[in-house]
């Protein structure tokens, strides 16, 4: 073989492991330069039409309208008071950041906040971010932010693309993270012991632990790891000024779903981003050998594989964490949660809840309903498909083990009835909400 001809080969076989800023500014994502489409770059345009407007009100600005106009539920409120995010001088254990939520979009709130800071999942950008300044105005706009936000949402902690961060910290008493004492990195498979650090937290969760409510001088040793204070607290509303934010909740039920869309989101622009760049290099390299557009290179079928393989585990849960006792919230997130979700003829939903040993009742995750992963490239989504049909027809392999005939069984008649992209050899009777 030619040496030009192997060094192609090499580059077309090398899947990207890490992303950089560099990277996904160039062919085929071209990050900074396209145009976004997502929830809000659609109300910008709708605002710039005349077509809706944002009420700014005291002392939340334009937080309660602009959650209104993205369908964003108030009872979604998370409240972190780690110092780790744009406007860190304004954030405290007595002025903790509210975080808001939906399937696509998340809205950050600080009390006297410059500017409410908005993250969302776009079909061809992964996640973009932007401001909204919080001073009123005629005409109010959001601005778009490809460099500030990238520092830290970009990074190793994101699989190294635009994504999000949801991270356990110890915190001390005034909200700076003692980053020598370690952090941790959540989604669902995170020990619930290690979860929450420098945020609040509202619910209850028996004799489960977590590191919420509480400021630390150092990590604690394992004598004394888990202060009890912080532990089952239905309410937190003494421990910062209620009257500035639009509930006194840091509902636990709302970060656990947090804490899973987040690491889904991230993975679903990982995949994207691989499998757009492996085609993009399998279509120039074709055209560089004279080989037939549609001829598929060994490396690509590597990584539309392992990109599959990630998501296919991710979104049934694999390696989630066993739950030990019941698990409540205190605000009517999980209701308004299970509400949105699409029923088959029996009323089923991926949305619904279990919170006695695990997260959903039907562990496979609702994420399938977004537009985002509805849009991922074709071949992706064939070979997903795929292989949801061998894990869900009975695999026996370990890492699916969690997963019960009957478990297999719900998903595979749910996801039939309920999602037009699931196999036609499936039974597909009429959706129902």
């Amino acid at each position: 073989m030619r040496p030009w001809l192997i060094l192609l080969v090499v580059v077309v076989s090398a899947a990207p492991s890490m992303w950089a800023q560099d990277d996904f500014d160039r062919e085929p994502i071209r990050y900074s330069q396209s145009l976004p489409d997502n929830l809000v770059s659609r109300l910008q345009d709708r605002l710039v039409a005349g077509d809706m407007s944002l009420r700014f009100e005291e002392p939340w600005g334009y937080l309660r309208s602009v959650l209104t106009a993205l369908d964003v539920s108030e009872a979604s409120q998370s409240l972190v008071f780690s110092k780790t995010s744009l406007q860190r001088h304004k954030i405290s254990p007595r002025t903790p950041r509210a975080l808001y939520f939906n399937d696509d979009v998340y809205v950050g709130y600080c009390r006297n906040g410059d500017v409410l800071e908005l993250s969302v999942a776009d079909a061809k950008l992964g996640t973009v971010y932007y401001t909204l300044p919080q001073e009123p105005v005629e005409s109010p706009r959001f601005r778009r932010q490809t460099d500030n936000c990238l520092v830290c949402h970009a990074g190793g902690q994101a699989r190294g693309v635009p994504g999000h961060l949801v991270r356990s910290m110890y915190v001390d008493k005034s909200g700076h993270p003692l980053l020598a004492s370690g952090s941790f990195r959540i989604d669902h498979s995170s020990p619930l012991a290690d979860r929450f650090g420098g945020w609040y937290v509202s619910g209850e969760h028996g004799d489960q632990k977590h590191l919420g409510n509480l400021t630390y001088r150092g990590r604690p040793d394992n004598d004394a790891g888990h202060d009890p204070s912080g532990l089952n607290l239905t309410d937190i509303s003494s421990r910062f000024d209620r009257s500035a934010y639009l509930n006194g909740h840091s509902d636990l039920v709302a970060l656990l779903v947090l804490s899973h869309q987040a690491g889904g989101h991230n993975l679903l622009t990982k995949t994207a981003f691989d499998v757009r760049s492996a085609l993009y290099r399998e279509e120039s390299l074709n055209r560089e050998l004279k080989e037939p557009p549609d001829h598929r290179w060994d490396s690509t079928n590597t990584i539309l594989k392992n990109s599959a393989e990630s998501l296919v585990k991710y979104f049934l849960f694999v390696n989630e964490t066993v739950l030990t006792a019941p698990i409540k919230g205190t605000t009517d997130f999980a209701a308004e949660f299970t509400n949105r979700g699409r029923r088959d003829a029996r009323g089923r939903s991926l949305r619904d809840f279990d919170l006695q040993t695990r997260m959903f009742k039907y562990p496979c995750s609702y994420l399938t309903e977004t537009e985002t992963f509805k849009t991922l490239p074709g071949e992706l989504l064939t070979q997903f498909w795929k292989r949801m049909d061998e894990v869900l027809a009975g695999s026996e392999e370990k890492e699916f083990a969690h997963l019960s005939a009957a478990d297999r069984q719900a998903i595979r008649e749910i996801l039939a009835e309920t999602h037009r992209g699931a196999p036609k050899t499936w039974t597909t009777p009429a959706v129902t909400k």
